[in-house]
Formats: C-alpha cells, structure tokens, sequence
C-alpha cells in the first residue's frame, strides 16, 4: 500500500515543484521523511517493548503512509529540478542515471529492513534512514536552494 501511494502522489510533486520550486518542495519533504521516519522508529521502538505492541500500531503506521507520501511527492520534485538544471541535453542522462539509483533503493531498504528485523532493531534502520534524509537536505539546501549558488533552484 505504501509504494502505490509513493507511487500515485509523484504527479504531485512535479506540480508543486512547477508552482513553488523544486528544490523548495524536496527541502520540505525530506524534512517530513525523516521526521515520519524518526516517529515511526520511536513507535516501533515502543511496540518492542510493550506487552500491548499494538496500540502503538497507528502511530506508526501513519507516520509510514506519510514517509511514502512524501518521499513520492519528494520523486516528482526532484524530477522536475532535473529538468531545469541541466541542459536538454544532459537533463535525459541525468534522469536515466537518477531512475537507476532511486531503483537500487527498492532493493537496498527492503534488504537493511530485512536484517535489521532479524536483530530485533527496525528502528535503527529507520533512524539510519533518517539521517540519510538530513543529509539530503544539507546537500539539496548546499547546491540548489540556498541563495548565490550556480544553480539556484529555489
């Protein structure tokens, strides 16, 4: 369910990137990545220790529908900043280079997820996440969002 809404929201941020400015829209989003994913390492923390782990099953869950929220809308703004940083003739290299990193994730966080369950520690997997997510935001903030830089894409 969570890929189908990452899925379905992308549109969406190549809209709100188009209307607000990409590198904008990414900032925000990773923001709210790695908060949802630090609430969510929170609550599943808790759900490990409690007897009732279940009441800690719609905290967690929502902050997870708004981590794949956003990390589509995230998807689609970054797209679109592709497109107007780089030149056309570069912008189609850049996509297809982006597309088979951002598969690679599809992989590669179901596997840490996968082992980080059979240590007992899912949380440390999402509050690892989370600070990929921070450093997004510095290197987005660094190179696109922050005023005087070569490629200002507010």
């Amino acid at each position: 369910m969570a890929p189908f809404i990452g899925a379905l929201v992308r549109p969406v941020g190549g809209w709100l990137g188009d209307k607000f400015g990409g590198s904008k829209v990414t900032q925000v989003c990773a923001a709210v990545m790695a908060l949802s994913a630090l609430g969510a390492a929170y609550y599943m923390a808790q759900a490990y220790e409690s007897e009732t782990p279940q009441e800690y099953f719609l905290p967690f869950f929502v902050l997870f529908l708004f981590l794949f929220t956003a990390s589509g809308v995230a998807n689609g703004s970054v797209f679109r900043s592709i497109a107007i940083i780089f030149p056309k003739s570069e912008a189609g290299p850049v996509l297809g280079w982006t597309s088979a990193v951002a598969a690679y994730g599809a992989f590669y966080i179901p596997m840490v997820f996968g082992e980080q369950i059979e240590m007992s520690t899912p949380d440390h997997a999402l509050i690892g996440f989370a600070i990929f997510y921070i450093v997004c935001m510095l290197v987005n903030w660094f190179f696109y969002f922050r005023k005087d830089v070569e490629y200002y894409n507010p």
